[in-house]
């Protein structure tokens, strides 16, 4: 009687479904991994924006009005990291508004669906206003 013989190893498709999981899996990491580095982007950005508005508060105790970022920044115009491009307008007396403007991939951040490629942050009359404030942290 011939005994059979046991062959150990994989299949072509086992091999085919374990390949199609582990591409399935990099694909959700990369998703992911750039979701979060957007994410960290924004917060150069938001941390940019408090210092400009920190630095208008300094210039307006010595001034009659708010400066524009000539005045408060130095003229800069990005970010730190320079993912945003900033501005100042509706510059008075009791008012301004900081606009940081996503460029390259960064105009692709999103934030529970909210595009997040552009934040405004303003200040009226003592009141500040963030939008969109799904992008802003709580």
């Amino acid at each position: 009687m011939k005994t059979l013989a046991i062959k150990k190893g994989m299949t072509v498709i086992e091999l085919l479904v374990a390949i199609i999981i582990i591409a399935i899996l990099s694909f959700l990491a990369v998703v992911i991994y750039t979701a979060q580095i957007r994410n960290s982007r924004r917060t150069d950005a938001v941390n940019t924006i408090f210092s400009i508005a920190l630095a208008e508060e300094s210039y307006r105790t010595t001034n009659t009005a708010y400066g524009s970022l000539a005045n408060v920044w130095s003229g800069v115009t990005t970010s730190v990291g320079g993912y945003y491009t900033l501005a100042i307008s509706n510059v008075a007396a009791t008012s301004y508004t900081i606009t940081a403007t996503a460029t390259g991939d960064q105009v692709n951040d999103t934030q529970n669906g909210t595009a997040c490629s552009s934040l405004v942050y303003a200040m009226t009359a003592g009141t500040v206003t963030q939008t969109p404030t799904a992008c802003w942290p709580s």
